[in-house]
């Protein structure tokens, strides 16, 4: 029975909602709730993999497992993108290149790209969107790094074993490599970032049609009125969901947003990708069968990876040691460049871009306004558990009498990315001080736990228990952090990483994407900006109408 001064778990109104522990979801019933955590573990995964690149689903028979196997195209990287390396307790990162290609290599994507009139369907394609997405050791946080297409660099030797087209190395765009294979796009990126690349996950336009379609359309926001003449985006100023050709438009528009450059585009991007996760994570998305169905049949037709991601088998596994990362813990950076001093329409990388490589090679967080590192980073084992957060539960127990301590603590610890089986209750008796007690070999645990809750190591203790029981004391009446305790400090190099790197994360819901204020269009072969071009395009229709 609940003691007075916490009520039921989560009959605050507003209160966060809280699984009733292990127990709860254990007998007859519990076990089909198992499969639906796997599902949503998968699910996540898609989101931090550009959203664009939903990676699979389980709890849906054998022949749904069949069936998006094979819908799977997969590519041997032949070692070509590097290894990460194991931290201290044998965790590595997953550093996947996104890459979304300019291909016509099908009658849909000559309709939705154009350039076919003439040539009809085309082999091959280049690299427009290409984003390193890191997911951290300890799954605790992630970065997307954005590599502007127009990024002069050195392209290493290359042979496309399904072409058979071949290369000797060469400077030249970043994003022309997809021509000699993703193999050679990986080993380009690997070798301009030193960041290791493991994975690939290839996307073309009818790709991005499906999938925005598959999630019900993707909510963006416009600074001011928009017409690219270019990608045909044109949208009013404000809020708009976008679906199948629209999205495309959208996260093609290069002449509409910033300065109308490829810089542009990508900050336009990252507001599209983290729309898209907000918008897989929703729980309408996950707990509908049809809406998962769609979402996972959709992606897995419109990608190609690497052979270590080509089964619905091998992304579960992948999925089942991803942790569950807060949107607020996923960034988005652009990596720094400058202009190219031999071609004003192109870039080159700038010094400023080495720590950000350094920092992601490293696996360092760049959540925005955290600044603290991953444990695998720190080498401390301050906040390194021998299990990802998403497999660390905690029994919050209310000894303060003050209604609602334990459900805020317990939602602030799985919004954090802690276990989905956290529970929140009461105290069997009222307590002074806080304390996390832990039972056998599950001192880091607790500490990972204490770390994200500021809490000091004076207040754990060993326990006769099984689990981690966190009794919050009357020294902790207020707030999700344990009062008293100070954010870690940034570490040396961090704050230089997203320094003009255009750093956010994926939880910010209410930025818009800042049109282009020069004249970066034209309409009747007559230069002006994009909101000068909608006003005059009254006879074209709003791309979402």
């Amino acid at each position: 029975m609940s003691e007075p001064w916490d009520g039921p778990v989560g009959s605050e109104a507003g209160a966060p909602r809280v699984r009733g522990g292990r127990s709860a979801s254990r007998g007859h019933g519990g076990r089909r709730a198992r499969p639906v955590r796997r599902a949503r573990r998968v699910l996540r995964v898609l989101g931090i993999v550009l959203a664009m690149s939903v990676l699979g689903t389980t709890g849906f028979g054998w022949w749904f497992y069949r069936h998006l196997s094979g819908n799977i195209d997969s590519v041997s990287l032949g070692g070509r993108g590097g290894r990460e390396q194991a931290d201290a307790f044998g965790r590595t990162p997953i550093d996947i290149l996104v890459i979304g290609s300019d291909g016509r290599d099908s009658a849909a994507d000559c309709e939705l790209g154009g350039g076919c009139a003439r040539t009809g369907v085309q082999t091959g394609g280049n690299a427009d969107v290409e984003l390193v997405v890191h997911i951290s050791a300890d799954r605790s946080n992630a970065t997307v790094m954005s590599i502007p297409r127009d990024t002069m660099t050195r392209v290493p030797a290359c042979e496309d074993s399904a072409t058979g087209g071949s290369t000797p190395g060469y400077w030249g765009q970043i994003n022309s490599a997809l021509r000699y294979g993703p193999a050679c796009q990986v080993a380009t990126v690997h070798a301009l970032t030193g960041i290791p690349v493991d994975h690939f996950v290839q996307l073309d336009f009818s790709g991005v049609v499906k999938i925005s379609d598959a999630v019900g359309g993707v909510p963006v926001c416009v600074s001011d009125n928009v017409y690219d003449t270019y990608s045909h985006l044109k949208l009013s100023k404000g809020t708009h969901t976008l679906k199948g050709v629209a999205a495309l438009e959208f996260v093609r528009s290069r002449h509409g947003f910033g300065d109308g450059s490829d810089l542009g585009r990508t900050v336009a991007q990252h507001l599209f990708l983290g729309a898209m996760i907000r918008r897989v994570e929703s729980a309408g998305t996950l707990t509908d069968p049809a809406a998962v169905y769609r979402l996972a049949d959709a992606a897995t037709k419109a990608m190609t990876v690497d052979d270590g991601l080509g089964s619905v088998g091998k992304l579960v596994g992948l999925a089942a040691d991803v942790n569950d990362v807060p949107a607020k813990r996923i960034t988005f950076v652009t990596m720094q460049t400058n202009p190219d001093p031999d071609d004003a329409d192109r870039v080159v990388v700038a010094p400023d871009a080495e720590a950000l490589f350094a920092a992601i090679a490293a696996d360092r967080s760049l959540t925005a306004g955290s600044g603290d590192p991953s444990p695998a980073a720190t080498g401390t084992g301050r906040a390194a558990a021998s299990q990802p957060r998403s497999r660390i539960a905690v029994n919050v127990r209310n000894g303060t009498g003050i209604t609602g301590r334990a459900s805020a603590v317990a939602g602030a610890l799985t919004a954090e990315g802690f276990s989905s089986d956290t529970t929140a209750g009461n105290a069997s008796t009222p307590a002074a001080v806080t304390t996390l007690t832990y039972g056998a070999g599950l001192r880091d645990e607790a500490r990972t736990a204490a770390a994200a809750l500021g809490l000091p190591d004076s207040r754990l203790k060993a326990g006769d228990g099984t689990g981690l029981t966190l009794v919050i004391g009357a020294d902790w009446p207020s707030g999700d952090t344990y009062p008293g305790s100070a954010p870690s400090p940034a570490p040396a190099g961090t704050k230089a990483a997203v320094s003009h790197a255009h750093a956010g994360t994926a939880a910010q819901s209410d930025d818009c994407a800042q049109v282009s204020p020069y004249r970066t269009v034209s309409l009747d072969g007559i230069p002006m900006t994009p909101s000068q071009a909608y006003a005059r395009a009254t006879d074209i229709p709003d791309s979402d109408a």
